[in-house]
């Protein structure tokens, strides 16, 4: 009866060894911790930003990938804060009144010619401060868990992916893979630029960018937008050819305010995934039980699945794309709501208010579609910054929305 027992115990041990390694889906984990209110809020320069970089490392530790930073998986960079908001940030190594950052960097080495760099940016506001839409007079923790602890999770559940897949597969795959957390981003895009300054590969062998930044409020109608996807020939055959879940809105243009736009810059093609702006960005209710954790998880199988589709097409092309940024107009006022970015009917719809603005004291609602400002149509966003650009502080106009199927019609008074 023993030795039955034994052979039963040496078999069990057999088998579990010869297992196939399965990667950890940690995302809501990872978000947990990201945005938990001891970091903080994650601010670049702080404590909170500094545990955040530890945490990442250790996963990055876990995980298996290799240290790619200057100081293990850390990528210090140092610079004064800009007195100047027209003028760029100038990194130092004078001690004087600088903050310190860290990128947070490791690497899946397949001794491939070429490497995808896949990143989301971990720093937040802190506390609030510049950039904070939160008007109340208490200072408050900014936890960040969509922008971007979302990004980060669904970043750390692609490494553990594509190293699981590199270790039990026969073949390995034809791209390395950096994988990069950037500090800086809210101040600037800070790390990212740093790094395409003074990167530690040859940003010759990067062969395209995925960045990742606030993926975790998909909406009931599960639309996703994809930025870049003109920065390279096959971006879009490959994400129509791989979509089965998502109402996909497509943006041509590499440039954007986040990390992606630093690697298009220095001619790289790349991708950015976004699933809306909200209510609470860029204020303290932006918390992690609030996140879509289903999306974000059908957000990391979709990209999986593009890099897979992309694996053997080598080097992908790159293409220069308009820059849209350009052509954004100036404007003096605001109506004091938060654009759906993703809307892609004609107007420009209400995804929030806020308090005490010219669209709250108008009665704007969330859901209203703006379709006329003064004497201008609206029918897109850029109609609508385009006629938004001609008020000025003090001046009143008509507006027209169309709310359900109904089109009210009022003043507002900015």
């Amino acid at each position: 009866m023993k030795k039955i027992a034994l052979l039963f115990i040496v078999l069990f041990v057999f088998a579990c060894k010869n297992e196939p390694k399965q990667a950890e889906n940690k995302i809501k984990d990872d978000v947990t911790f990201l945005a938990d209110d001891k970091l903080e809020g994650r601010q670049t320069g702080t404590p909170g930003e500094k545990a955040a970089s530890g945490y990442i490392s250790e996963r990055f530790k876990d995980i298996g990938l290799l240290p790619k930073g200057t100081e293990g998986f850390i990528q210090s960079f140092s610079f004064k804060p800009k007195t100047d908001p027209h003028k760029e940030v100038e990194f130092t190594t004078n001690a004087d009144s600088t903050i310190t950052g860290r990128n947070v960097i490791g690497f899946i080495d397949n001794n491939a010619e070429n490497t995808i760099v896949i990143g989301a940016h971990y720093d937040h506001l802190g506390f609030g401060g510049e950039g904070s839409l939160y008007r109340e007079k208490d200072k408050a923790i900014h936890n960040g868990a969509d922008d971007n602890a979302s990004g980060v999770a669904v970043m750390l559940n692609l490494a553990d992916r594509l190293k699981v897949r590199n270790e039990t597969a026969e073949t390995k795959d034809n791209n390395n893979y950096l994988f990069m957390a950037f500090s800086g981003e809210e101040m600037g895009l800070l790390g990212s630029n740093y790094f395409s300054k003074n990167p530690t590969i040859d940003t010759k062998s990067i062969n395209y960018m995925i960045n990742m930044d606030m993926v975790g409020r998909m909406k009931a109608d599960s639309t996703l937008a994809v930025y870049g996807v003109g920065t390279s020939p096959m971006f879009k055959q490959t994400l129509k050819a791989n979509n089965e879940k998502f109402k996909l809105v497509e943006n041509e243009s590499g440039v954007g305010p986040s990390d992606h736009t630093s690697f298009y810059l220095i001619d790289i093609p790349v991708l950015h995934f976004f699933t809306g702006q909200h209510e609470d960005y860029h204020k303290p209710g932006d918390d992690s039980e609030k996140l879509n954790y289903g999306g974000m998880n059908l957000i990391s199988e979709y990209i999986f699945t593009i890099i897979t589709d992309l694996n053997d097409n080598g080097k992908l092309a790159f293409r220069k794309t308009k820059n849209e940024s350009e052509e954004v107009p100036r404007f003096k006022v605001g109506l004091g709501v938060v654009p759906d970015y993703l809307f892609d009917g004609k107007g420009m719809r209400i995804d929030g208010t806020r308090e005490d603005t010219p669209a709250s004291n108008a009665g704007l609602q969330k859901g209203d579609i703006v379709i006329k400002l003064g004497d201008a149509d609206v029918t897109d966003m850029m109609s609508y910054m385009k006629a938004l650009s001609t008020f000025e502080k003090g001046d009143e106009t008509s507006i027209s929305v169309k709310r359900g199927e109904d089109i009210i019609e009022t003043t507002v008074k900015f």
